[in-house]
């Protein structure tokens, strides 16, 4: 093994791949490449539980509650723009309510529900591969139980 081996660690992440009448909510956020799209996404806080990581992401993002109701997958992700892995857990879910007036996190230009096709024509702008493969991966139904994820909190 390496020096770098032994210091490597992925980053996880959590994002909300959330569909409403045939619509799917995404953020438009300004990134050092532009206005890119992604799904209501981000990094998993120490000491948080995936699903919390998930749904305090989606209100931070979109100013929207989100339950998740099932894991859609887990996805590995290495970016050469950052030279970065990802780790990301997806989960499917329904948004709850809105905070009218909340304010958005840094960098998030606004929420916007899109259909696939809208979605697909944005292929130059998503933030990763990852935005349409988890579409493409919750059309073709994959859902996988909560109860897959276990949290030990001593």
């Amino acid at each position: 093994m390496t020096d770098n081996a032994l210091i490597w660690k992925p980053n996880v992440t959590v994002a909300a791949v959330i569909e409403r009448d045939g619509r799917f909510l995404l953020v438009e956020e300004h990134t050092d490449r532009g206005h890119l799209f992604n799904q209501p996404a981000g990094h998993l806080d120490p000491g948080e539980s995936l699903i919390h990581a998930v749904a305090r992401e989606t209100l931070e993002e979109t100013a929207s509650n989100f339950e998740p109701t099932g894991l859609l997958g887990v996805y590995q992700y290495h970016s050469d723009a950052d030279d970065v892995t990802y780790i990301r857990f997806a989960f499917t879910g329904k948004i709850t309510g809105t905070e009218a007036g909340r304010p958005l996190d840094t960098g998030i230009i606004r929420a916007v529900w899109l259909t696939p096709q809208e979605i697909r024509r944005e292929t130059a702008r998503h933030r990763s591969p990852l935005v349409m493969r988890c579409i493409d991966d919750y059309l073709a139904g994959r859902r996988y139980p909560l109860d897959l994820l276990y949290h030990h909190t001593p």
